[in-house]
């Protein structure tokens, strides 16, 4: 089976997958400018805080071509817009504003360098943007190693949202770890979230998994506990938009309601997620800014309408569970254990 990549870089044009369109149909989008990436981000044609951050670093790659100067300090001044511009996207998943500023610190460090043209720095970004495409790949898959240890044969999984190779450069996180265990041989069974109101467990991950092979059923969101409470599910993993220095942890709406019900039915609760994915600058999850949505979202599935005319609906794309709920954090550097404070931060002195 060839690999579900949600985007591609080809003759120096970004193409990314709507994936509101799916799993109906596979619609590939060319982006042709910075403005075409931020509109994708900020409309969720791309999603999935990995992914996003992936595209961030392709769109300043072309906002850094569409800035027709050889003055470089109006380059700098410009490309520095663009930049604030595509981190402002999507203000929860910390991945976007990371991918940013790695491009905007190493054209910071290129532009003073006279010897090199205007042309061969916007070569050598393009290559730093293939760089952390390529370098997320490589994380998800040992993500996936380290957490499939946690993975008993025989499990039932469940899982929230899409964190698989849709959300990600390729393979995926929660559902890298989930796809490891497959790989072994664990005879695994996953419960995947509907995940409302964009339906990503039951549109995307659902799509993945079956295309896989892996063995799912897909809920109603207010399914879980129920299964947690006739002990139908061993453990629960999700991926993650933002952690903090102490742990707490932003994800898809309806993450914390899940922490909530495995810490009372005595059952593991796991985060996958990449080191990119952390903020060390924040101390508690009270700091994390936590987007709210059109209401329209909520009242709309696929473009069909499901509430009476002129009600409104209240819509948070994220919450935070805090760390007290949260068994272990998965990185590609390893399995973070509490107290995290303190682990964390050790992970971090590593690098």
């Amino acid at each position: 089976m060839k690999e579900l990549t949600p985007l591609v870089w080809k003759n120096r044009r970004l193409y990314i997958i709507d994936q509101r369109l799916l799993p109906h149909k596979t619609k590939w989008v060319k982006l042709r400018d910075h403005n075409d990436v931020y509109r994708a981000i900020r409309d969720m044609l791309i999603r999935g805080a990995p992914a996003i951050g992936i595209v961030a670093a392709f769109g300043f790659c072309l906002g850094f071509r569409s800035v027709k100067t050889e003055d470089r300090e109006v380059l700098k001044e410009r490309i520095t817009e663009i930049a604030d511009l595509l981190g402002s996207a999507r203000p929860t998943a910390v991945n976007l504003r990371w991918a940013v500023n790695r491009m905007l610190g190493l054209t910071a460090k290129l532009l003073p360098d006279k010897k090199k043209s205007i042309k061969e720095i916007e070569h050598i970004l393009e290559k730093e943007a293939l760089n952390i495409l390529r370098e997320d790949i490589e994380t998800n898959r040992k993500i996936g190693r380290y957490g499939s240890r946690l993975i008993p044969k025989g499990a039932s999984i469940l899982t929230h949202c899409n964190a698989g190779a849709l959300a990600v450069g390729g393979y995926g996180t929660a559902i890298g770890v989930i796809r490891r265990a497959f790989e072994e041989k664990k005879d695994i069974t996953v419960f995947v979230d509907e995940t409302r109101p964009y339906l990503q467990g039951a549109r995307l991950t659902s799509y993945e998994l079956k295309s896989l092979g892996i063995r799912h059923f897909v809920i109603t969101d207010n399914t879980a506990g129920f299964l947690m409470k006739l002990r139908k599910i061993d453990l629960v993993i999700t991926g993650a938009d933002r952690i903090v220095r102490n742990g707490d942890t932003a994800n898809k709406i309806g993450t914390y309601s899940l922490a909530v019900l495995a810490k009372e039915n005595r059952i593991p609760f796991y985060i996958a997620a990449p080191l990119s994915t952390f903020d060390i600058s924040l101390e508690t999850g009270y700091e994390i800014p936590v987007e709210e949505r059109s209401g329209d979202e909520v009242l709309n599935i696929m473009g069909r309408s499901i509430a009476p005319k002129g009600v409104t609906a209240l819509h948070f794309g994220f919450d935070v569970t805090p760390a007290g709920y949260i068994s272990a954090i998965i990185t590609e550097r390893g399995i973070v254990y509490p107290p995290y404070r303190k682990n964390i931060k050790k992970l971090f002195m590593k690098r």
